[in-house]
């Protein structure tokens, strides 16, 4: 098995690096990486802050090992955490850390999710339909295909995947299921290939794409918890503290414009005279718009393609 840092390119590590740089540098600084996957971010950021404490989560096991192994060296000022990021309240609680410097979120799938080819997530390769960030507990994208009736099929398709040909999809659905269940990402493809009318097979890339983006989202519950996680971690900053986020398809990154440009907005009415201190924008943005990533990243890691940055500052204390 390859070294578990040659397994991950971070995605826009530098501009990560640069833009928590100013909070991380304080004394005693902490900063939870809410999606730690393999920890390339993490790494980098023990490595270039050799006085930060680091707290990680992610839901999956199997990341979580691998993490802790390549952050060793640095074992005395890590905190790893099995748990889902929109727990970043319960987790510093517990661990009797906060407010943080930084927040740091890489959203959705990770290199590891997408290498192995048992999870399920890739429809490039022949896997059983699992699909699940956190292997060890609920529903697998099998079980949403076979079991969801078929208009609850059809809004996961097009409500997390934006997929216009969701109708046709589920009618073909319910046809190969009841002749046998789905397992397999090979039986879903076919079945995709020819579901779907050759002039939408033409534009938006692999025809499995937005049916494979909409049954992960629901299986994992992604877009509940990152609009629980955002506002979470804004709530979890101290004064001057900054959070970086970095979406990849445009329902994660609407939600977290949405949380972002609400918290960095005067809350008075338009005719207040005076503005009062809890009217105050909470956050100032530090990027404007969404940040993407240049030609020279994508073209040495195509899985920065689709990114999007986001980043905002701590302003104002908590009320």
């Amino acid at each position: 098995m390859r070294p578990t840092g040659d397994r991950h390119v971070p995605v826009l590590l530098e501009r990560c690096l640069e833009l928590l740089a100013p909070a991380l540098d304080a004394p005693d600084a902490v900063v939870v990486d809410g999606t730690l996957g393999l920890g390339g971010h993490a790494e980098a950021l023990l490595t270039r802050h050799p006085a930060l404490t680091l707290v990680g989560l992610d839901r999956d096991p199997e990341a979580l090992r691998l993490a802790g192994e390549r952050l060793a060296p640095h074992a005395d000022r890590i905190h790893l955490v099995h748990a889902v990021f929109d727990e970043i309240a319960e987790v510093l609680d517990r661990l009797g850390l906060g407010p943080v410097q930084g927040v740091l979120f890489d959203l959705g799938v990770s290199s590891l999710q997408l290498d192995e080819d048992e999870r399920g997530f890739s429809y490039s390769r022949e896997a059983p339909l699992d699909m699940r960030m956190d292997p060890t507990t609920g529903p697998s994208a099998a079980d949403v295909l076979n079991t969801y009736a078929p208009g609850e099929l059809v809004r996961v398709l097009r409500d997390y995947g934006e997929e216009r040909a969701a109708r046709r999809i589920v009618e073909a659905v319910v046809r190969a299921r009841r002749r046998a269940p789905l397992t397999t990402s090979a039986e879903l493809v076919a079945l995709l290939e020819q579901a779907i009318p050759a002039a939408s097979r033409r534009t938006g890339g692999h025809p499995a794409k937005r049916t494979f983006q909409a049954l992960r989202v629901e299986v994992n519950g992604e877009l509940d918890a990152i609009a629980g996680a955002i506002p979470a971690a804004v709530d979890a900053l101290a004064l001057h503290g900054r959070l970086v986020v970095m979406s990849y398809q445009s329902l994660e990154d609407r939600i977290v414009k949405r949380v972002l440009t609400q918290r960095s907005q005067v809350t008075a009415p338009p005719d207040m005279p005076v503005l009062r201190e809890e009217d105050q924008p909470e956050l100032a943005l530090l990027t404007r718009g969404a940040e993407k990533a240049d030609e020279a990243e994508v073209a040495a890691n195509p899985r920065a393609a689709s990114v999007r940055l986001r980043a905002a500052e701590r302003v104002r204390e908590a009320a």
